[in-house]
């Protein structure tokens, strides 16, 4: 078992790779009373056309598979799993996203049992065809739900108006139409594609032994058999620079209209280093002219364009990006009108060193009392771990960051033809 301590946070992390090619990561808490555990497949909706497992040509799925897959392996042949967790007295929980779905719980007490509970369920798929079908018709009300749902309508909205033709731009839990195609078999070859341990990661956070804890591990990986693992072939489309909508709206039944900038990022493929770069960058900047304390946060807000909706966010992943900045508005127009004039004025600007030393203090603040947080270490660390990126080497990543760094960002940041809008408009 490998220990690794950053002295600077006072962690001490434990990991290790199984034979089976399953990597844990272990971070005893002894202050802590509760315990946190996340078990990780790399794999989500945007994974849609790959070559299965002992397969030689690629094949497409249906979409919401992944998502469909997360509901279904916590339904056995003889029971449900939620079951299990709640006399065991922990919290359990599952997602899946663009690019991972993750299984996981919550306890203060037996906790050693809930992490076999945890690891068992995942790795002993049951898929019916009588199962299959009732899921459907969940799945099917999860769906029009969140069809009725502003916030989640103006997300996913934003982003089929950025992206053409990548993956991304499909809903994560796919369309009513869509999963009614989806069947066992294509359960089975999405199971055994992208669930081997070997694309999969277990991190486990809280009051516990570390070395008690990897020897249960460890047994219990010991006693099951697995393939060795072929190399994962997925395939995307090449995917356009620009969005693929200046402009779009739907109408909706809301009080106040929302507006949504999205910005496009490039698709190209960055190594781990220049990828997390540009990801604090593009973090440190949002909060720099968009927090309550930021320049353009105060110019929207003095022209009443935007109220306490008002929000923003990021995400890189591998080959794909985006940010999204949004707020309910009377005048979605002149939002629009005014974000695309601070945004484009962004190419023009100059951070100096006293402003870009305060937003690395900021983040460091930021991420060390995230780090208070079981739920955010282990969730960040997996993602970071996905992208080859070390959570925890972080803070030093945003030590190195220098002022020409920024600036020299700052100039290519914004492009108009990789800005897109989207309105929810009023009835």
């Amino acid at each position: 078992m490998n220990k690794h301590s950053y002295e600077y946070i006072e962690e001490t992390l434990y990991s290790e790779k199984l034979e089976n090619g399953l990597t844990v990561y272990l971070l005893p808490k002894q202050e802590m009373s509760k315990t946190y555990a996340l078990f990780t497949t790399d794999y989500g909706s945007i994974d849609q056309r790959f070559v299965p497992i002992d397969g030689d040509e690629k094949i497409t799925v249906p979409e919401g598979v992944a998502h469909f897959l997360e509901h279904k392996l916590f339904e056995k042949k003889d029971r449900d799993v939620f079951a299990d967790f709640s006399k065991q007295g922990a919290s359990p929980n599952a997602y899946t996203s663009f690019t991972k779905t993750a299984y996981l719980f919550a306890a203060t007490d037996h906790i050693e049992k809930n992490v076999e509970t945890l690891i068992d369920f995942v790795q002993d798929p049951y898929f019916s065809e009588e199962s299959v079908e009732k899921e459907k018709g969940i799945i099917s009300q999860e769906i029009r739900m969140y069809d009725d749902q502003p916030d989640w309508q103006s997300f996913m909205g934003t982003i089929k108006s950025m992206f053409h033709k990548h993956p991304v731009n499909v809903d994560i839990a796919g369309t009513v139409d869509s999963i009614t195609s989806i069947t066992k078999d294509d359960l089975y070859t999405c199971y055994n594609t992208f669930y081997h341990p070997e694309n999969m990661v277990l991190f486990i956070a809280g009051n516990f032994d570390g070395d008690r804890m990897m020897k249960l591990v460890k047994d219990n990986q010991s006693r099951k058999e697995f393939k060795k693992m072929q190399e994962i072939e997925r395939d995307f489309p090449d995917e356009p620079k620009q969005v693929a909508k200046k402009e779009d709206k739907v109408v909706m039944p809301v009080s106040i209209p929302k507006c949504t900038i999205g910005i496009k990022d490039s698709s190209s493929v960055l190594e781990s280093s220049e990828l997390l770069k540009k990801d604090l960058l593009i973090n440190m900047l949002l909060d720099h002219y968009f927090s309550t304390s930021g320049d353009f946060y105060h110019e929207l807000y003095e022209e009443n364009l935007i109220d306490n909706s008002f929000h923003f966010e990021t995400t890189l992943d591998r080959n794909f990006g985006y940010t999204l900045i949004g707020s309910n508005t009377e005048d979605p127009q002149r939002f629009a009108d005014k974000m695309k004039e601070l945004l484009l004025s962004t190419n023009q600007a100059a951070l100096d060193a006293e402003e870009f030393d305060r937003m690395k203090k900021k983040k460091i603040g930021q991420l060390l009392r995230a780090m208070n947080s079981l739920e955010f270490i282990a969730s960040k660390f997996t993602h970071y771990h996905m992208l080859d990126i070390d959570l925890f080497d972080v803070i030093p990543a945003i030590q190195r960051l220098t002022l020409d760094d920024a600036n020299n960002f700052l100039k290519s940041w914004m492009e108009e033809d990789r800005i897109s809008v989207f309105t929810i408009a009023a009835e």
